[in-house]
């Protein structure tokens, strides 16, 4: 699972299997993870992130979208 980016206590990463799938990313913290889908961020799911957390995460996942999105391409392409 390459790690892409960290920010504070978040990690963002994908599955080296993921390629099929369209560009996304998983932030996880401890326990919890969210998975957003890229271009445009929207959220495909969550686990054990609270809302306002989720909020938090979804605006760093924007901030970071195009870096994100070009380390998928990298990788996938």
């Amino acid at each position: 699972m390459p790690t892409v980016l960290r920010i504070g206590s978040y990690r963002m990463s994908f599955y080296s299997a993921d390629g099929a799938e369209p560009p996304h990313i998983h932030v996880e913290r401890d326990a919890a993870e969210a998975k957003y889908w890229l271009a445009p961020v929207i959220s495909a799911g969550s686990r054990r992130f609270g809302a306002r957390e989720l909020r938090t995460i979804e605006r760093l996942v924007v901030e970071h979208e195009e870096s994100l999105l070009e380390a998928w391409n990298d990788y996938f392409d």
